[in-house]
């Protein structure tokens, strides 16, 4: 990763485009390269760009934003993902992880928050707004029996809460070293490959 964050941000809306532009461009440590206003431009250009992070709205003119991040992500899986939308509806939400984005934020976040989620994924976090959030929790109570232990619940459960390695590791008073090695059993049981996968299935099969 460069010295400063470099964005790309995919958004149809020329206003709300322009404003998280100046949102990021005014903020220390982060850039953004370009914008787009559809997904196939941004798809066509991703090479040339390679940017740490992308803004990507999930109703778009042509390709969703949700098919752009899965498109992207087999092309190049190390850009994180953080959708902006104005939808809040489980099933996008579920969509969006299983294509590999690290967070969901909806439109009407403050811009510190957007800034904060930023860097929150950039650091290995999974950001979701409060709306959102609180609407997983309310949607999805623990209800499937799995082959989980008690300690790797909890540290799912810290993962669905858009933790990062170490603080999920201060969290439950344990190393970063054992926090990995529980993640790694728990990819191998719920039979995924990513974190963003193991949220989404945590979510889907009511987990947590």
């Amino acid at each position: 990763m460069s010295e400063n964050i470099r964005l790309n941000i995919v958004e149809d809306d020329p206003e709300i485009r322009s404003n998280l532009a100046l949102i990021i461009n005014t903020s220390e440590g982060m850039i953004c390269d370009r914008t787009f206003e559809n997904a196939e431009s941004f798809l066509e250009n991703l090479e040339l760009q390679n940017p740490d992070i992308v803004l990507m709205d999930i109703s778009l003119p042509g390709i969703t934003g949700i098919k752009a991040v899965e498109k992207m992500k087999e092309k190049m899986p190390n850009i994180e993902a953080l959708m902006l939308t104005v939808h809040q509806d489980d099933q996008l939400v579920f969509d969006s992880l299983c294509a590999g984005a690290s967070g969901y934020l909806v439109k009407s976040t403050p811009p510190q928050r957007i800034i904060e989620a930023i860097r929150e994924a950039m650091s290995g976090g999974a950001p979701m707004s409060t709306s959102i959030a609180r609407m997983v929790v309310k949607s999805f109570r623990k209800q499937t029996e799995s082959d989980l232990t008690e300690r790797e619940m909890d540290v799912l459960d810290q993962l669905c809460k858009g933790k990062s390695y170490k603080l999920i590791a201060d969290a439950l008073f344990i190393s970063q070293d054992t926090v990995r090695s529980h993640i790694k059993s728990i990819y191998k049981k719920l039979e995924v490959n990513s974190k963003s996968e193991a949220v989404a299935k945590a979510l889907k099969d009511r987990l947590v």
